[in-house]
């Protein structure tokens, strides 16, 4: 984006300022892209069924013990065995294959 306002600057400012213009914020746009590169650099990337633990789903159909969730905007099976009705919020304990182990929230 301030790339762009760079280009802008450059082209519509009148002479000596379309210049100082483009400059600073060709500047602003590598700091603002190292700054973001630093900050990403040591983050771990949170992916796949495993980051689904710990979150809230919502119940479709009732887990008495078997039934579905919706998480994400994704349908699973799922498993409470406390048993939950449908429409209630569940919080997903562990994942068991491709079942979810839900207990109610």
């Amino acid at each position: 984006m301030l790339f762009i306002v760079a280009i802008a600057l450059l082209l519509f400012l009148p002479s000596p300022w379309n210049v100082y213009g483009f400059g600073i914020a060709l500047v602003l746009f590598f700091g603002e892209a190292w700054g973001w590169n630093r900050s990403m650099r040591g983050r771990k990337k949170v992916v796949g069924a495993q980051a689904l633990i710990g979150t809230e789903a919502t119940v479709l159909e009732a887990c008495r013990p078997q039934g579905q969730v919706r998480v994400g905007g994704e349908i699973w099976a799922a498993r409470c065995e406390a048993g939950a009705d449908a429409g209630d919020t569940v919080r997903i304990v562990k994942l068991d294959g491709l079942t979810l182990v839900v207990e109610p929230s």
